[in-house]
């Protein structure tokens, strides 16, 4: 087994005998990091340490495993002025690195029209590929109150 010390400094392919008997004498514990490769990679060092520090790696993993999804609400007769505010904020979201979902509610008479709120939508999209390279997550999709799509940064 290929042995690694306390220090990260490789001892070489050793037997495990000889693996554990050097571990007894620095009075540490010898622990097999890996069975995937061959021959296994084993490391001398404190159990209580090395647990601590493949908790430590999990928790790091868990923190930053990616942004969270934001919602963007657009109006029927949503307004040129009122686009960009919803694009820069928008903007803000992806460059944090989170997921965009566009949202457009459509009330009453709206939902006989809804050419014109894809319509909007896709105006949206073309405000937002100018501000920065996007990619589509889901496309647009009709829902019973109107359309969404999630929208994230390439």
């Amino acid at each position: 087994m290929r042995v690694i010390d306390e220090t990260g400094k490789q001892l070489g392919i050793l037997p495990i005998f000889q693996a554990i008997q050097i571990a007894q004498k620095r009075n540490l514990d010898l622990i097999q990091v890996t069975e995937k490769v061959e021959p296994p990679v084993c490391k001398i060092i404190e159990r209580g340490k090395y647990i601590y520090q493949q908790q430590k790696k999990e928790k790091d993993a868990l923190r930053h495993k990616g942004g969270e999804l934001k919602g963007i609400r657009l109006t029927f007769g949503i307004s040129e002025h009122d686009m960009d505010v919803r694009a820069s904020q928008s903007e803000k979201f992806l460059k944090a690195g989170d997921s965009v979902r566009i949202e457009m509610r459509l009330f009453g008479r709206e939902k006989a029209h809804q050419d014109f709120a894809r319509e909007k939508i896709k105006k949206f999209i073309g405000l937002m590929e100018k501000r920065l390279p996007i990619r589509t997550d889901r496309e647009l999709k009709k829902e019973p109150r109107g359309f969404t799509m999630i929208i994230t940064k390439k």
